[in-house]
């Protein structure tokens, strides 16, 4: 048995956003199983400075910095008639570092996390290829370009079309195509017409977000609203805007100590700005979020755009508290019926002064909440699909590439 290539648009440590999350966790669970070398970009300088966290895990690391300017990356996509996407990530020194591993290693396996890292592929690799695509990139730039204008309209839309050529060839090379939910990867299959489409669900490290774990705890006033996320992020900021600018006020004529709080490191401009809004706090990137989300009288999740499995949402029902999920930051998640989900602003905002007018009710939403992750989403339990995947024959021929027990079942049409 041979080892595993690991490839990452973006090192995955220290787990403490949603892909390097996932990342993380996938990481640490191939390496029970063969040793795994891994390749990945650093965008962070911080993170340069991590690699030796993944020690235990890996046995070369090869961290690549990407200092790629956008609008470079835009020049190049014109230009080469690529999609951004790509180009940004185009870089000669990380592609001579996977030509190096391939040469020195008995590679068996080439996990590639994004579809961004499928151009490091060898054109006829003889290894097993994993694809884990995690969301339909594609479907969320054509997303962007439905609610834009002008210019922006029209690269957004081309940045869609020219993803969903790349991500139908590379499903073709694909031994195995991975997506964080099951509507993922439905529409995958709908839109490029694949088979060799797998679920892999997000988990969570119910041992580490518990409420009864030792953390820094924080102490705020009135009633807390609280939000995480990466803040230079389209629909994380879109998001807190949506909830400040017309929900918020609604739940504050019922609750005039409610108090909206943004967590998570690199707040836009327009970010800060909301920290203007009465009862508003822009709190920024902090070491650990268990903090405020322990403090929390409910955890909100209002993104009107949404792929996959929300971590954000996984997080805070495993801290026990109370959430509010708009319908596309639910869509993918097995609640049970142990968060409330709202499609409008009147829905959002009626179960939020529901949960502050009644704390008992919110209290047993939320350790409903925690039990429901406990019992479904831990990481073990979730990333198991995996030993089907890596236990498949390796590189077989085009006629023995059939549908297998864990692909995802296809739906029947329906005549027109």
């Amino acid at each position: 048995m041979g080892d595993i290539l690991f490839l990452a648009h973006r090192v995955p440590y220290p787990p403490d956003r949603g892909d390097k999350i996932r990342g993380f966790h996938v990481l640490k669970y191939l390496s029970t199983k063969q040793r795994v070398h891994l390749i990945a970009f650093a965008d962070d300088p911080a993170d340069l400075k991590q690699k030796g966290g993944l020690t235990k895990y890996t046995g070369n690391r090869s961290i690549v910095w990407r200092a790629k300017s956008q609008m470079v990356a835009g020049f190049q996509a014109l230009m080469q008639h690529r999609p951004v996407s790509l180009t940004a990530f185009d870089n000669d020194a990380l592609r001579q570092s996977v030509e190096n591993i391939l040469q020195r290693h008995r590679i068996d396996t080439i996990y590639v996390f994004s579809s961004q890292m499928a151009q490091y592929l060898p054109p006829r690799p003889r290894q097993r290829v994993i694809m884990d695509f995690v969301d339909m990139d594609s479907a969320k730039f054509a997303a962007y370009a439905k609610s834009s204008k002008g210019p922006m309209r029209w690269m957004l839309g081309r940045e869609a079309r020219m993803l969903l050529a790349h991500e139908k060839a590379i499903a073709q090379r694909a031994d195995a195509n991975l997506f964080v939910s099951e509507a993922e990867a439905e529409l995958f299959r709908q839109r490029t017409g694949a088979d060799r489409v797998h679920v892999l669900e997000n988990g969570i490290d119910t041992e580490y977000f518990d409420p009864a774990s030792t953390f820094k705890r924080v102490d705020v006033m009135g009633s807390t609203i609280v939000f995480t996320g990466q803040m230079d992020y389209r629909p994380n900021i879109e998001g807190v805007t949506w909830f400040v600018e017309t929900i918020l006020p609604h739940i504050r004529l019922v609750h005039p100590d409610a108090r909206f709080i943004i967590v998570g490191r690199n707040p836009t401009d327009a970010v800060k700005a909301l920290g203007k809004h009465p009862g508003v706090a822009v709190i920024g990137e902090v070491p650990d979020v268990r903090g405020w989300l322990a403090q929390a009288a409910v955890v909100v999740a209002p993104l009107k755009l949404a792929r996959g499995i929300q971590n954000k949402v996984l997080e805070g029902m495993a801290m026990a508290r109370p959430v509010v999920a708009s319908e596309a930051a639910a869509t993918g998640i097995d609640h049970g019926g142990t968060i409330l989900v709202g499609a409008t602003v009147g829905e959002m905002a009626e179960h939020v002064t529901r949960l502050l007018s009644n704390r008992r009710k919110a209290t047993e939403l939320g350790e409903a909440a925690r039990q429901r992750v406990i019992d479904r989403y831990s990481w073990e339990a979730r990333l198991s699909p995996l030993d089907e995947v890596l236990g498949q024959p390796l590189r077989p021929a085009k006629e023995e590439r059939v549908a297998r027990v864990t692909d995802v079942p296809k739906k029947p049409r329906r005549a027109a």
